[in-house]
This record gives structure tokens, sequence and C-alpha cells, in this order.
């Protein structure tokens, strides 16, 4: 992997390493990337022993074509993949050299279940079988690129592995997985649960307002139009009741649609079809037509908005029986609770969180795997504590769970609770924590007033009365449509102080202040 500027630094004299020459080739890649089919000439490259700094722009990529074979023209990383690789690894240096170590020092327990292979790539990749999951993207002297599983890992490689002329691949084993957490965005949960259900079920399709060609509003649909067609991605025209009534009937039939809202605001213009048409249905046929189908978007506020793009309809769907109310937090939420949800037989309102889209969150080898799938009704303790126990879904998770890192600092223990389903709820460990902890604060963004909230401390009070040493504390948003001002929008919009003072107050601690605007 090189640079501009360092394409050549002996002037283009053929270099040989104990008596193996490392011998790089551009492969040219698919139109359909945008790029340009420019194919360079054979290059011999090595890396002087100073490590280089990273130039400004992403140069062109060099792919080892004598030792991996999954760098055939026909799977080279697209630009998008080239661009997301520089990025990583620009931030990882910070300063903007590589840094190996930063990576590298995180593999060394695994080294002795690295294989020095003096075969070539293909070979291992045959032994082992993971030549989809694994692929070299650049080699270097004394450094590896790899792509494994969605995620880049810059690899230093030894003085004396590199001497001997032998190339350290690391390959998707056991040691591996077990030793490093491979993190993936929401977004890119999202897109591998809808890609990989589509694929292994031709019922399912996608439909909404430029799913396709434009790959979504927010990229979740991005490459499924390539795959899998305009048949089962379909584009839609701007009017939500059409296409959700379309969906509800193609459900009807036996069809399995994933329908996508731009926003849940506009399902306002669905909801007949929602309520009346779907969630109604197989209890007034007696269970003989079942409607399975996902309606799937982001839900409450994100950032500047304003009202009519911001407010949270978990509390509107959740109060409807024939429905269930999903709202995933992590990546390991987003995967495996959108996957339940199309297998499931009824209709499922998936909430997702605009904001929550670009986080990256560890998954391990299992979330990874096509069959993970996570139960619907069941909540995750995503912090254990002994002191209070903090309920959320979907974006006030993290405010919770920073909530609780700086109680700890003073001496409360939180547990927090991450709901992900919402309808049905899981009363059971909600109640099994607070006989614990004696306390309860319930957080969410919505409006308090019939709210979520009220709906858990009502289920604590009737279950769980004789247990609590403090009245129940509820963190809402504020009664009032969401402001557009940054700074009234913020003020709408529990934090992580307002969390933090609710569970002081359940604690009989003191609570500061706030200062004055």
């Amino acid at each position: 992997m090189i640079g501009s500027d360092y394409s050549d630094p002996l002037n283009g004299r053929r270099q040989e390493r104990k008596g193996r020459r490392l011998h790089f080739t551009q492969q040219k890649f698919p139109d359909s990337a945008g790029d340009t089919n420019r194919e360079l000439a054979d290059r011999h490259f090595l890396l002087p022993r100073g490590l280089p700094r990273i130039p400004p722009t992403p140069p062109p990529l060099l792919f080892c074509s004598s030792l991996c074979a999954c760098c055939s023209a026909s799977n080279a990383p697209p630009r998008r993949v080239q661009e997301k690789m520089w990025g990583l690894v620009r931030q990882a240096s910070g300063s903007g050299a590589f840094n190996a170590s930063m990576l590298g020092q995180s593999f060394r327990r695994v080294l002795p279940a690295v294989a020095g292979l003096q075969r070539g790539y293909s070979t291992a990749v045959k032994e082992v079988g993971v030549a989809d999951d694994c692929c070299i993207l650049g080699v270097a002297e004394y450094l590896v690129l790899l792509f494994i599983m969605g995620s880049f890992v810059l690899l230093q490689v030894s003085n004396e592995c590199w001497g001997r002329g032998e190339l350290v691949t690391i390959l998707f084993l056991d040691a591996l997985r077990k030793s490093h957490s491979l993190k993936m965005t929401v977004r890119d949960a999202l897109n591998s649960a809808l890609d990989e259900e589509m694929a292994a079920d031709p019922k399912v399709f996608l439909m909404g307002e430029e799913v396709g060609e434009y790959q979504g509003a927010y990229k979740i649909t991005k490459s499924l139009l390539e795959k899998f067609g305009p048949e089962r991605v379909l584009d839609t025209p701007i009017t939500e009741a059409g296409f959700t009534g379309i969906g509800v009937g193609a459900a009807y039939y036996g069809l399995r649609p994933v329908v996508e809202f731009m926003t849940f605001n506009f399902s306002m213009q669905a909801i007949d079809h929602i309520i009346n048409s779907a969630a109604k249905m197989n209890y007034m046929s007696a269970g003989e037509i079942p409607v399975p189908i996902v309606f799937r978007g982001p839900n409450g506020a994100a950032a500047g908005v304003s009202s009519q793009h911001s407010q949270c309809y978990a509390a509107w769907y959740a109060h409807v029986p024939g429905l269930k109310v999903l709202s995933p937090y992590s990546s390991e939420d987003a995967r495996g609770l959108l996957k339940a949800a199309i297998r499931d037989p009824d209709p499922v309102v998936f909430l997702e969180n605009e904001i929550l889209y670009g986080q990256s969150f560890p998954v391990s080898d299992e979330v990874l795997d096509s069959s993970f799938c996570l139960p619907i009704g069941k909540a995750k303790i995503e912090r254990e504590g002994k002191d209070v126990t903090i309920t959320a879904f979907s974006k006030m998770v993290g405010y919770a769970l920073q909530a609780a890192d700086v109680l700890s600092k003073e001496g409360i223990s939180a547990e927090v609770i991450n709901l992900r389903s919402l309808r049905p709820l899981d009363r059971e460990t909600i109640n099994a924590s607070v006989r614990k902890t004696n306390r309860l604060v319930s957080v969410e963004e919505g409006f308090p007033q019939h709210g979520v909230g009220a709906e858990i401390c009502a289920s604590v009070v009737e279950e769980s009365f004789e247990y609590l040493d403090a009245p129940v504390e509820r963190v809402a948003g504020a009664d009032v449509p969401m402001p557009y001002a940054s700074n009234l929008e913020r003020l709408a919009v529990p934090q992580v102080d307002n969390i933090v003072n609710a569970v002081k107050r359940a604690c009989y601690r003191s609570v500061r202040m706030a200062a004055a605007a």
C-alpha cells in the first residue's frame, strides 16, 4: 500500500528481499463503482524503514496480486471501501503517520496462531475456508493491511518474519475472534441484516422513498438494488399512505415487505394502514390472515430538524394491540432485532435513531453470524448495579450509560436496562432489577404524559411497590413541540445531567442546581 509521494522510492529499480520479489499490481475496479479503469504497469515497491506520512488525499491502492487470490478485478474493494480504509488509518494514526503499534500490540497475544505462509495466501484460504471473510488489501515492509469481516486491521509484522521472506497473514481464527472485538456502525448493521434476510428469503422485499437508486436517505439500503434488482427494492412516490397500503396488501398474500419511512413523522400519513389494516387484521380474521410486515425508519429527535421531523412515536405505537414495537440502541440490537422483525409473523414497528446510524459499537463473531437473531420482548442489562435501576431505549441508553459512569464516581452503582422491545415490554427484567436496587429512574425522549416511562412506573408500582425505597423518577422530553433553535432543542431533550440529577433524587443525594443561562 503506497502513497503517490512514495511510488518508486528507489527510482524504479526492481527490489528483491531474500530471493522473493514483492510484486504489486493495481487492479481494475468495476465501472459501477465510479472508478476509472486505469491500469498501472507492474510496480515493484518496498517501503523505506522510516514509516511514511499519509498523503492528504487517498492514493491508488496497490494489491498483492501474486499472493492474494481474493484481490481479483471482480472482488477489488470499491472506492467507498478505499476511502473508509484511509479514514480509519488516518484516525488511528492521529498525526497522520502510520502507527502500526496501536493495533499491532493488540494482536501480539494471538501471533502464535498466525501463520507465516510460504505457499501464498490462497492456499491458506482454501484450508481455513474464509475466502469471503478475509482479504489482504495491501502489503508493505513490516505492515500488512487486512479487511476482516467488515473491519480494517493494520498489522505490524516482526522484523524476523519479514527478514525470512515470509508474509505473516492473519486468518480469522478463533483465537483472533476472541482476542479482538470488531466494530460495526448501526447503519452497516441494519444494511447487513436486510441483505442477509433478503438473500435467505425471496419473499422479503423493500419499498419506500429513495430506497433504490439513491440507496436510502440514510444509506441503510446501499447496494441492495444492485444485488436484488428493482423487483425487490422498490422506489415509491412520495405518498406514504399509498405505498404502505400496498405493503400491507402484499403481506396479506404471504410476502414479507419492509416499508421504510424517511422519518416516522411521515408515518402519520399512513397510520390508518398501520393500525387498522395491519395491526388488527390477524385478530379480525380469527388468525387466518397473518401480516408479516416491518415498518422501519428514524424516530425521535435528530439535530436541527424542528417539530415536524423530531417527534418520538414510541408510546403511540406501543399503545396498539397487534403491533410489536422495537427500538434498537447498539449495532447488536439493530442487526439482531431487525432480523427478528423480518422473520416475525406479525406487523412490527421498528424505531431507529438518525444520530445512532453513524455510531460504531463492538460486535462479536456471534453477532456477525447470518443466523444471529435477538428475541422480541426481551430487554438487555447493559450495566449491572445495586443502588438504582435506569431504564432507557434507543439513543437514551447511551445517555444512561454515561450517567452511570458519572454516578459511579460519586459512589452510586446504577443498573442500566436497554429495553430493546417496547411492545411486548420485558416487565420481568425491569421488576427483578427494581427488587434488587429498590429504586427506579425511567428515561425516554418522548413526551412525559402517557409515555413509555409512565407505563414502566405503573408496572413497578403494581408488581414491586413494596420493594421501593423512594418514589420512582421519570426523565422525559419537554412537553412542547421540538424547537428549531439548537439551544432550545437541547433543553427539550433529556441530557446526561438530567439523568444524573434524577438518580440523585431517588437516592436522596443533593442535586447541584444548574447555573442561570
